[in-house]
C-alpha cells in the first residue's frame, strides 16, 4: 500500500508505505547494485538509473486504501522513487571517484531532474544520498536516490516563501546575500572554488551540517553551464573526501540537493545549493534530534559553528593532500 494522507495541523502531506520494511536490508550474499546481479541490466557502465523495487511513489499508483474526506484528505501516491549508482565498485564511494567521474554523475542527475521534472504529475525533483549505517541505508553499495513529488515539500516551500518575501521586500536573492555574508566573514567558509564555495552557515543546524552553493545565481543543475558542472564535481569530491579525514573513517551524512520546483511556474528568486546533515558531532559521539528539536522544531547546536568551520577547513586540507 501507498497513499498520501494530510496532516490538518501542520498543512503538509505524510507518504504512508506500508510494505516497504520488505525490501533488503544488508545482505550478506548478494548485492542487488554490483554487475552481475540480476537487478542490473549487462554491460560495462560507469553510473547508472535503476527503478527503486521498493517505491515510496508510483508512475501508477492504486488508488488508497482508506477513504479520506474533507478533513482527513487522501491521495493517490504518483510519483517516481530511482535508485542512483554511482560506480560498479561494491567498496568505493562518493569521495573516492574521480573529478571526470562525478560530472558524469552531474550529467546524469541534471538529465533526470529535466526528464523526470518534465511530467506533469511531478510537482518537485528530489536528489539525495544517504550514505552511513549510521543513518540507516539498506545497502552499502555507493548509491543515491531521486524521488519525485505531486507537492513542493514542506522544508522547499518554507525556503521558496522567506525568498519570495526578501526578494520583494530587500530585492535580489536571499540566498545570494547569505553567501555573500558568509564569504565576507570567511570564519565558516571552508573551502572554496571559482564557482562554488563550501561554509558552515551562520544558522547551522549540525554540527558539520556545511551547505555547498554555486556563487552564480542558477535555479537549477540545468542552469550550471560546462565549467560549472565540473566545478560542483569538484567540489562534491573536497566535502566527501574533507569529512572522511575529520576523524579518520568514511564519514555517515545525508547529501540533499535544493533546486526549483517543476510545477511550470517561475521561481527566478530561489538558488540551487546542496546541504549535507552528518550526524556526528565529535569522533566518538552522535548528534540525535530528540526531544527540543522533535517536539518543537527548535534546534539546538551545542558548539560555535565557527569553531567547527576551523576543524573542517583541517581536514578539508588534509583530504586535499592525501
Amino acid at each position: 500500500m501507498v497513499e498520501l494522507r494530510w496532516n490538518p495541523v501542520l498543512r503538509e502531506w505524510i507518504v504512508v508505505t506500508h510494505g516497504r520494511q520488505r525490501r533488503p536490508v544488508l545482505p550478506e550474499a548478494h548485492c542487488p547494485f554490483c554487475p552481475g546481479s540480476p537487478e542490473v541490466p549487462p554491460g560495462d557502465w560507469e553510473v547508472m538509473v535503476l527503478p527503486n523495487r521498493f517505491p515510496s511513489l508510483m508512475p501508477d499508483p492504486p488508488p488508497p486504501e482508506v477513504e479520506g474526506d474533507e478533513f482527513y484528505r487522501t491521495r493517490p501516491a504518483r510519483g517516481v522513487c530511482e535508485v542512483v549508482l554511482y560506480t560498479p565498485e561494491h567498496d568505493s564511494s562518493l569521495g573516492r571517484l574521480g573529478v571526470s567521474h562525478i560530472r558524469r554523475l552531474v550529467d546524469l542527475w541534471a538529465e533526470r531532474y529535466r526528464d523526470l521534472g518534465g511530467r506533469d504529475y511531478v510537482k518537485y525533483v528530489f536528489i539525495f544520498e544517504n550514505k552511513g549505517r549510521e543513518i540507516g541505508v539498506t545497502l552499502d553499495h555507493p548509491h543515491g536516490q531521486i524521488y519525485t513529488f505531486p507537492f513542493i515539500p514542506p522544508v522547499i516551500r518554507r525556503e521558496l516563501r522567506s525568498a519570495k518575501r526578501f526578494s520583494e521586500r530587500e530585492g535580489g536573492c536571499l540566498f545570494c546575500r547569505v553567501v555573500e555574508r558568509e564569504r565576507r566573514d570567511e570564519s565558516r567558509v571552508v573551502w572554496e572554488s571559482g564557482g562554488f564555495v563550501c561554509f558552515l552557515p551562520f544558522f547551522a543546524r549540525w554540527p558539520f551540517g556545511v551547505h555547498l552553493y554555486p556563487k552564480r545565481h542558477v535555479q537549477s543543475l540545468l542552469d550550471l553551464d560546462g565549467g560549472e558542472r565540473t566545478g560542483l564535481a569538484e567540489a562534491l569530491k573536497a566535502t566527501v573526501t574533507g569529512f572522511d579525514s575529520l576523524f579518520g573513517f568514511s564519514f555517515p551524512y545525508i547529501m540533499a540537493f535544493h533546486q526549483a520546483p517543476t510545477d511550470g511556474r517561475s521561481y527566478q528568486h530561489y538558488h540551487f545549493h546542496v546541504e549535507f546533515y552528518p550526524p556526528y558531532r565529535e569522533r566518538d559521539k552522535i548528534k540525535f534530534f530528540a526531544g527540543v528539536e522533535q517536539g518543537t522544531g527548535t534546534v539546538t547546536y551545542d558548539y560555535r559553528p565557527e569553531e567547527k568551520a576551523e576543524e573542517l577547513r583541517r581536514a578539508f586540507a588534509s583530504g586535499a593532500r592525501a
